[in-house]
């Protein structure tokens, strides 16, 4: 099968399937499988395709799409992804973004990640910051796992830490930064989301757990849509001054953060 029909047959199958985006999904397959980028593959249309059934059959599962591709980008770099941690998401950017800014100025940082998961945001603080001290903290001892195999072929040092993240965050930092669990229910998600890990997905009330019991300058939260305002008015109440909402590159108000007290 050449890439052209490559193209075709799992657009076809994946939008059969339900997937939202079926052409690009199918770029992103058969790119994979020629070693190039989905851009790269107008050039290589006549190129013979091997393997893509295993990995289209998976994705019509709906599987996501980077635990089918076994890696994914993330700012400047590329993780190894699977279903021992979350998808990182583009979302999450924003997130690592606003961490940078509020340790901008500070000298050697001492950064906390509660909720490493497969170490995206630790591992992108800490290549583009590279003299902050950045601890990653997990519950799930299978995440952590895999944000030291990240670590790892990254070559970018980070300490990883098993416990509770509340716990840790109480030690003293200058950023604490958060992507905690903020889905209530699983009713009405997409059906990628029920191959991730639970653990990390379903929770409600961590970000106030999270910065009631904090001892840094600054906490940093990625929060779910529709729950800013409600965020941003808890860390008022906990004292927090120069409060603010930032938005992700999609215009949704995204991350909540504050000076603590």
């Amino acid at each position: 099968m050449t890439a052209r029909e490559a193209l075709v047959a799992a657009e076809q199958r994946l939008a059969v399937a339900g997937v939202d985006t079926p052409r690009v999904d199918a770029e992103w397959l058969v790119a994979h499988l020629l070693g190039t980028t989905r851009t790269g593959i107008v050039a290589r249309l006549d190129d013979e395709v091997e393997g893509l059934e295993p990995l289209l059959a998976r994705r019509e599962q709906r599987e996501p799409l980077a635990y089918v591709l076994g890696e994914w980008g993330f700012r400047r770099l590329t993780l190894k992804t699977d279903a021992r941690a979350l998808v990182p998401r583009p979302e999450t950017e924003t997130l690592v973004e606003r961490a940078l800014a509020l340790a901008e100025g500070i000298e050697r940082p001492r950064v906390l990640d509660v909720g490493v998961g497969s170490g995206a945001i630790a591992l992108a603080i800490r290549d583009e910051r590279p003299d902050a001290r950045v601890t990653g903290v997990d519950v799930s001892a299978e995440a952590l796992a895999l944000a030291r195999e990240n670590a790892e072929r990254l070559g970018l040092e980070v300490e990883l830490r098993q416990g509770d993240g509340a716990s840790v965050a109480a030690e003293g930092w200058d950023v604490v930064v958060a992507n905690p669990p903020y889905v209530e229910n699983m009713d009405d998600v997409q059906p990628e989301l029920r191959w991730e890990p639970q653990v990390a997905l379903v929770g409600r009330g961590e970000h106030e757990r999270i910065a009631r019991v904090a001892r840094a300058r600054f906490v940093v939260f990625e929060v779910g849509d529709g729950q800013a305002p409600e965020v941003a008015r808890m860390l008022e109440r906990l004292g927090c001054a120069d409060v603010a909402i930032t938005t992700d590159l999609a215009g949704r108000d995204r991350v909540v953060e504050g000076r603590l007290p």
